[in-house]
């Protein structure tokens, strides 16, 4: 099926997403600055190829009722990145022990397991195991991520802009989130010196490989080689988070392993851009926003409850400045829900191409009202996929989608996080006005599988 050209949108400048991840190597040549549609032009979501990966069993009905507002404006750094390849970096950012070789970055791991249950301490003493710090190189450059151990022989769960393997000119081309190369291209990088090392929290490291990668949800799975007897993260369900409530971050910002942070859950359902693939698809996503501290380093590591219990991956925070000597947490962090991506986790671990579902439209945000109409907000639907789900529910261009079961659409970001929060094959509820009427339709929705 022949997608939809994205199509531009007037609108406020656009949020720039970048990776608290990145301790570039010092002899790294700092990435060039993304792509961003220009002042006044808002970014297209392409829901043709967007929408998806959520829970494991479709239900609908019981996900929370609204999203919260709409995608923050300022700029904003992936969580912590390799210091190369598409998103990686936005902003490359170093402390010293990342500049002199990282020797300092390593510290001893006292913690108490004897404390009470709910506690940081206690949540400490149990995650801490589980996640591992990621070192990543290529001839593009370096830099180092988190993880999140899946299994005792070592497969696990990091974000794709921390691995992401995209070569020099790919960067160049598409400097937004380009899709992970084929295995021939990731062959021939391995052949040029293009290494990934796991560092567990024990001083132990391992070589490791890609299994599979998912821009569309920036997530990724690796196995690392040659290891046993691994601790397991326990993971939890990022449905049952209510905002106020604790959590714990644990990664390596900085490059500084086993990092613990303590804050609360902010608001849940945040809209987060972080970019697009190589299809100009946007690769958004429902966000857990926290206030723990989350630097760049701590993009693929752990959210988790008091339980100790993952709940999320830390993958973007909000800085309050784009140069990379300054980028850090201001309180601003943001994680993957786990619920969304378990079942992409499956299709890569699998070795399957990860699925979204998706409408069939194209959408922007509502321009606000003309002389003697009343305002509507919402995802102001552009192109119409013939055959779509959207076109068999009757969706016309013009059209502007304000509800998708209970979540309100406060524009284009917002329904793509919303339907991404789907599979293919779930029915939802889709309201929408035309005209100034309200109509609603059940929706299939449909498949990117190819």
């Amino acid at each position: 099926m022949t997608e939809p050209t994205p199509q531009q949108q007037p609108g406020g400048t656009p949020p720039q997403w970048a990776p608290p991840g990145a301790d570039a190597d010092a002899t790294t040549p700092p990435p060039a600055a993304p792509t961003m549609p220009p002042p006044g032009v808002a970014p297209t979501a392409v829901l043709s190829t967007p929408p998806a990966a959520l829970a494991t069993t479709p239900k609908p009905k019981a996900r929370r009722a609204t999203l919260a507002a709409t995608a923050l404006v300022g700029a904003l750094v992936l969580g912590g990145g390799a210091g190369f390849g598409g998103a990686a970096l936005f902003y490359s950012t170093q402390d010293d022990g990342a500049r002199n070789g990282g020797s300092s970055a390593t510290g001893s791991q006292v913690v108490d397991s004897d404390a009470p249950e709910g506690t940081a301490e206690k949540v400490a003493a149990k995650v801490l195991p589980s996640v591992v710090k990621i070192e990543v190189s290529t001839q593009a450059g370096s830099g180092s991520g988190s993880g999140i151990i899946l299994s005792s022989d070592g497969l696990i769960l990091t974000n794709n802009h921390v691995v992401d393997l995209s070569s020099e000119s790919t960067q160049e081309t598409n400097p937004g989130f380009p899709g992970s190369p084929d295995q021939d291209q990731q062959q021939g990088q391995e052949q040029q010196g293009s290494s990934i090392t796991v560092d567990f929290s024990d001083g132990t490291s391992a070589s490791a490989k890609v299994v599979g990668t998912d821009p569309l949800t920036d997530t990724a799975v690796i196995q690392a080689e040659n290891v046993s007897g691994l601790t397991p993260a326990t993971i939890g369900k990022s449905s049952n988070l209510v905002v106020g409530q604790d959590v714990v971050a644990i990664g390596s910002p900085y490059g500084l392993d086993s990092t613990v942070t303590t804050g609360i859950v902010s608001a849940l359902d945040r809209p987060v851009n972080v970019g697009s693939d190589s299809s100009g698809n946007a690769t958004v996503y429902p966000a857990i926003q926290t206030d723990a501290a989350i630097n760049p380093g701590n993009s693929g590591g752990a959210l988790v409850d008091m339980n100790g219990n993952v709940v999320g991956i830390n993958a973007s925070i909000r800085s309050n400045s784009s140069s990379s000597e300054e980028a850090g947490s201001i309180g601003l962090g943001f994680a993957i829900p786990i619920d969304e991506v378990l079942p992409i986790i499956d299709q890569l671990k699998a070795g399957d191409e990860a699925t979204h579902a998706r409408m069939g439209i194209s959408v922007g945000d509502s321009a606000g009202a003309q002389s003697g109409q009343t305002a509507v907000t919402g995802a102001v639907v552009q192109d119409v996929t013939a055959d779509s789900a959207a076109e068999k529910a009757g969706l016309k261009k013009g059209d502007t989608i304000t509800k998708v079961d209970e979540h309100q659409i406060n524009g284009s970001d917002s329904l793509v996080a919303t339907v991404r929060s789907y599979r293919p094959g779930d029915e939802v509820e889709v309201t929408w006005s035309r005209d100034g009427k309200e109509q609603s339709a059940k929706i299939t929705l449909d498949s990117d599988a190819t």
